[in-house]
């Protein structure tokens, strides 16, 4: 351990410069990017150097939100085979035109369309569910479309309105993605580019409502970049309301802030989370009765189903399963998947505390949401959404960002092939159970690929083509330009190192005590 100079001695952070300095000029991934460069030839080539940017209302926001909503709208161009018939004809029909959705059939099989009411109201026997087994404000948001959604015509009308009642309220939710990731790094808008174009953000958005969750979780983000940890807080909080995996953000800004000394900031964050989880969950969480106060079973159902729920698609466990003389039991695989998941957020931990630079909130986060998925015993196509935006900020490079986006498509891909030759009969029409297992394969790998180079940016902070240009981290907050106080292992006594900036001839020095991080026409002394 050891105790760095005060932050008074770190360069100016973006957060704290005079709202009269000019702002910084943005970054062309054009100029950096080798693959954004050779994609920018589809509309003209990179921009020049005599180009006059931000000179008309097509700020880089602007266009981020409208290639976002055109995106969008392919991938629901793209359910239209389902729309028009898939969903209620045939068993197969959905997968093999791999346009499936979880939301027209759970219309009327969690009880919207006879107006029941989310975890107050039993669902009929025939149902095979008790309660909607979804967290509170996801809830919220599915009885919100369903008032929205008129009951006139035929039930397979009425579903194919909240379907696009969901899709509308799901591209609004899209909208605030894009823009914040766009404002998370100021001088990175064209970041957020990865996140509006992705291929399986389009074709995964309206499978279920994990998109709710998302931009909650975005908009988190966003407000701790802008040094409003109570803000940021309350959205964790929400989120976590939405779906579960936005809780485990706290864990790396608890790891950072540790790190840096901020701990006012992180416990502002943590106890506002708290109580805005609180505030939604307990009016429907508590119930009173003559015997008095207890949990209510609605209520519980997400937490409950989400322990019981055996091993099921996208795992590696499924693989296990299917490949296993005598598969393990529903309780081994959930505490083995939590010991693995345990383990990860140990190493990660450690790799925050002990790198050579303190990692950005975005690697740390990224890190810790895949380790989730990795290890969960299930892995449904739409989980993909919860790492792209972090991924677009962990690792703006379109050529890993690709990488791992084709790997996505692929499992997309497999998993309705697999279910469509499972409900195919003797037709067999789709993927086999060893084809999926690959497809499976094919998802891991991508994900650990996208980790792996996070984990080197982190280590080798001269490769992280955030801090190329000489910033720290922009996602950081009350972080950025913060000094450490708290560093274990060689990280300690950091040597004096430098990069040189691609395609300016300036160097990046990182790891000196006494400067932080520079830039400078000439490499340091050694």
């Amino acid at each position: 351990m050891c105790a760095m100079p005060s932050a008074e001695k770190m360069p100016p952070t973006r957060a704290h410069q005079s709202a009269t300095e000019e702002a910084p000029q943005s970054v062309l991934p054009t100029k950096q990017d080798e693959v954004a460069a050779a994609g920018s030839e589809l509309i003209g080539g990179p921009i020049g150097r005599r180009a006059l940017l931000m000179t008309t209302r097509l700020t880089p926001v602007r266009v981020i939100a409208l290639v976002a909503i055109g995106m969008f709208a392919l991938g629901m161009v793209q359910k239209m085979p389902c729309y028009n018939g898939g969903w209620f004809v045939g068993a197969s029909s959905q997968y093999t035109h791999a346009c499936y959705s979880d939301i027209p059939h759970l219309y009327q099989g969690r009880g919207f369309a006879d107006g029941l009411l989310p975890y107050f109201d039993r669902l009929p026997d025939n149902v095979g569910m008790e309660y909607l087994e979804y967290p509170v404000l996801t809830g919220a948001f599915m009885q919100v479309a369903a008032w929205l959604t008129p009951n006139g015509g035929s039930i397979q009308h009425q579903e194919k309105f909240y379907w696009m009642v969901n899709a509308g309220m799901l591209m609004v939710c899209t909208v605030v993605i894009a823009v914040c990731v766009a404002r998370i790094h100021r001088r990175r808008p064209w970041d957020a580019l990865l996140v509006a174009l992705a291929p399986a953000f389009a074709l995964t958005a309206t499978i279920n409502w994990d998109l709710f969750a998302v931009a909650l979780t975005a908009l988190a983000m966003l407000m701790w970049s802008r040094e409003r940890p109570l803000a940021a807080g309350l959205l964790i909080g929400l989120a976590a309301a939405a779906k579960l995996y936005p809780a485990l953000l706290l864990g790396p800004l608890l790891v950072l802030c540790w790190r840096a000394g901020r701990w006012r900031a992180f416990w502002v964050s943590a106890a506002a989370a708290l109580g805005a989880w609180l505030v939604v969950n307990l009016p429907v969480m508590i119930s009173h009765d003559a015997a008095g106060f207890h949990i209510r079973e609605g209520w519980a159902k997400f937490y409950t189903f989400s322990q019981e729920r055996g091993v099921d698609f996208g795992s590696f466990w499924l693989i296990l399963s299917q490949r296993m003389d005598d598969p393990l039991t529903t309780d081994t695989v959930n505490h083995l998947a939590t010991a693995l998941m345990l383990l990860c957020c140990l190493g990660v931990a450690a790799l925050g505390l002990t790198a050579p630079r303190r990692p950005r909130f975005a690697q740390l986060a990224f890190l810790v949401v895949a380790a989730f998925v990795l290890t969960n015993k299930v892995y449904s196509p739409q989980y993909v959404l919860w790492l792209i935006p972090l991924a677009a900020l962990a690792r703006p490079r379109w050529r890993d960002f690709l990488i791992w986006q084709a790997c996505e498509v692929a499992y997309f891909l497999g998993i309705w092939m697999y279910l469509a030759f499972t409900t195919s009969g003797d037709a067999h029409k789709g993927l086999p159970t060893e084809g999926y297992q690959l497809a499976i394969g094919v998802h891991l790998l991508g994900t650990l690929y996208l980790c792996a180079v996070v984990v080197r940016d982190i280590l080798m902070p001269e490769r992280d083509v955030v801090r190329k240009t000489g910033e720290d981290d922009p996602s950081g907050g009350v972080l950025d330009g913060a000094a450490d106080v708290f560093v274990l292992g060689p990280a300690a006594h950091p040597p004096r190192r430098a990069a040189v900036q691609e395609g300016s001839g300036t160097y990046v020095s990182w790891g000196a005590a006494s400067d932080g991080f520079a830039l400078s026409e000439q490499p340091p002394a050694r």
